[in-house]
């Protein structure tokens, strides 16, 4: 039998979690393990997530976040120069600070540290993600408006 295990399910599971009171809940399938756990504080019911694949995941699968960073590396640079921003929580990602704003940070687009370079949806709290490094923008990796998880590659920046 092939389980597979979709976005729409892990919120449900969260939400279950939420409403139960239990503070851990782990799901092992064939080939993916996920184990969710809130972080203890009755005034941030917020779960935090973490995840493994056991085996390669199949590309086909679209609600998983690692293939999406697999495509993300530039065949024409040498990627070990390059730093990974990441995502310190799962919410939704955006580019501006509203649609008809302009993005924060695009491709070729020079920063520095401190700069604002996207915005982070978590429980209806909008959160800046800025630039610990200087240097230029060479790839978005996420989709506006698109969820992200824990850890996600969002940005690729040559470092100055």
């Amino acid at each position: 039998m092939n389980q597979k295990i979709n976005l729409k399910e892990i919120e449900a599971l969260i939400k279950l979690i939420k409403k139960s009171g239990v503070s851990e809940v782990s799901l092992d399938l064939k080939d993916f393990k996920i184990t969710v756990r809130t972080n203890g504080h009755s005034g941030s019911p917020a779960p935090v997530i973490v995840s493994a694949p056991i085996a390669p995941a199949p590309q086909a699968a679209p609600s998983a976040a690692a293939p999406a960073s697999q495509p993300a590396k530039p065949a024409a640079s040498d990627e070990s120069k390059l730093i990974t921003v990441r995502s310190p929580m799962i919410g939704t990602f955006y580019r501006s600070a509203s649609p008809d704003k302009p993005a924060f940070a695009s491709a070729g687009d020079e920063v520095a540290p401190g700069k604002v370079l996207c915005i982070i949806e978590a429980m209806k709290l909008f959160n800046e993600i800025e630039s610990e490094v200087s240097g230029k923008i060479v790839k978005v990796l996420v989709e506006n408006a698109s969820p992200v998880e824990y850890d996600q590659p969002l940005f690729l920046i040559e470092p100055a």
